[in-house]
């Protein structure tokens, strides 16, 4: 798997327009290999509230725990401890609101991607647990308000929250995201320019039904209101310029310097110059490749990667795809996440199929479903055709790419069967938002402690 480009400004040449999409694409020698973000609460066993970042409690205290226990090297903004990267490759750290974020190193099969995941989590699981704390995969914090959950310490959180406040209702959710969604994110390779748009396409156009296949973050608060996907409605208010799909991707011809061009339509949230993280301002990148920042310093490559980062679309396009519209599914499910995205973008009939099944629906369909989903799940249209049966489709798409792959040799039989929990969905037409949602008002007994202690991924011994 590709990693970006981070070289210094002081060894490139100043940064000119034609350079930019130097970053969309694979470095000759790329193999298709498949990354995994597992985004997860770290919630009290007993209320189900998040942990704090300090206290000795805390995330912070966890991650000194995992320096003192397994290695690594910490991950700081300036004297704020985010994160740990283990000898491996793996990382862990923080989201805005304390979330715990598990990243893979790149694998070269479903199974070795899901044994590392569940290799490092379950022994994670173990260290929280000592502390009185669960982690708890989905799609939010269920019983946390956003109001009230605390923000780790970092200054570039504070300049984000500024902006979007400065967004009015455009950017009214953006709390909500910061502090509470949690996702199961997929990234895959590209080999080249023909292959980005055939795969690009493809995740974009099955995105919305990906994302009503799995719904699953019912509860806000310890409530429940209908909302199937508070994650996903809560995107929908968080700066639209930079969130949903990728404009290029469903228009043709798609290029790298399509994608260029989108990307320098939409404004810088922030920067990082010698004094510290401060606002952009609310001109597009665009404008600051023609007249430099508000300081008069020129945008550095550094700049132009830190832009991308802060474009939250489905798929986020760099030298590798990133697919992050659905919620995250309960642990036993995590990996039907990568092996859908899988067995749809690295079998090329697959692939080719499910974009004949899709291409007919126009940005504006799939806007629209995107609008729908978060209370209609399976039950959102997609034009004038049901999501389930598309789903269904893409399900099939996806067990007959990985089986391919199986029978070329790059996969393990297993790692068919990781779709079954989506094939039960579909069977049943009860997403994992409506299972949560039943449980939490019978066997749960609208107790938090009973979530928790269902819900938690099950510590090592």
């Amino acid at each position: 798997m590709s990693t970006q480009d981070t070289e210094s400004s002081l060894t490139r040449p100043p940064l000119s327009m034609s350079v930019l999409p130097e970053v969309f694409l694979a470095p000759e020698g790329t193999r298709e290999r498949i990354g995994l973000e597992v985004e997860a609460g770290v919630l009290d066993e007993t209320t189900g509230l998040a942990a704090p970042y300090d206290g000795p409690h805390g995330m912070a205290a966890l991650l000194h725990e995992v320096l003192r226990d397994w290695g690594g090297s910490p991950q700081w903004a300036d004297d704020v401890l985010t994160g740990v990267h283990l000898p491996d490759g793996t990382k862990l750290t923080l989201e805005h609101g304390g979330q715990l974020e598990y990243s893979s190193p790149p694998a070269d099969d479903l199974v070795t991607l899901v044994t590392a995941m569940r290799g490092t989590m379950e022994p994670m699981a173990a260290l929280a647990r000592r502390h009185g704390l669960a982690i708890v995969p989905g799609g939010n914090l269920p019983f946390n308000r956003a109001d009230s959950t605390t923000w780790v310490p970092t200054v570039r959180g504070g300049v984000m929250r500024t902006y979007f406040a400065g967004l009015g209702s455009g950017g009214e959710r953006a709390p909500h995201i910061m502090r509470l969604s949690t996702s199961t994110q997929t990234t895959l390779d590209h080999l080249d320019e023909d292959d980005l748009a055939s795969k690009l396409r493809v995740q974009v156009a099955a995105s919305p039904v990906v994302a009503a296949l799995l719904v699953n973050s019912p509860l806000y608060a310890g409530n429940l209101d209908g909302v199937l996907s508070h994650r996903c409605q809560d995107w929908l208010r968080m700066d639209p310029r930079r969130c949903g799909s990728p404009r290029p991707a469903l228009r043709t011809p798609l290029t790298a310097k399509s994608i260029t061009d989108w990307a320098l339509s939409v404004p810088m949230i922030y920067r990082h110059s010698p004094s510290g993280y401060r606002l952009a301002g609310p001109r597009p990148f665009a404008d600051h490749m023609r007249h430099g920042f508000d300081d008069g310093t020129a945008p550095r490559w550094e700049d132009w990667l830190s832009h991308l980062d802060q474009l939250y679309t489905t798929v986020r396009v760099r030298g590798t795809l990133e697919t992050r519209a659905p919620d995250g599914p309960p642990y036993p499910n995590i990996p039907a996440v990568p092996a859908l995205w899988t067995g749809l973008t690295y079998d090329a009939p697959a692939r080719e199929a499910a974009w004949e099944l899709l291409r007919r629906y126009t940005p504006q369909e799939s806007d629209a479903a995107h609008q729908a989903l978060p209370t209609a799940g399976l039950a959102t249209r997609l034009g004038a055709d049901s999501v389930r049966d598309l789903a269904r489709h893409l399900v099939q798409l996806a067990r007959t790419g990985l089986q391919a792959r199986v029978d070329a040799g790059v996969e393990r039989s297993e790692a068919v069967g990781y779709l079954d929990p989506l094939e039960e969905i579909l069977d049943t037409g009860e997403t994992f938002a409506e299972q949560t949602a039943r449980r939490w008002r019978t066997s749960y007994r609208n107790d938090p402690a009973r979530y928790v202690a269902a819900h938690r991924i099950p510590p090592a011994t």
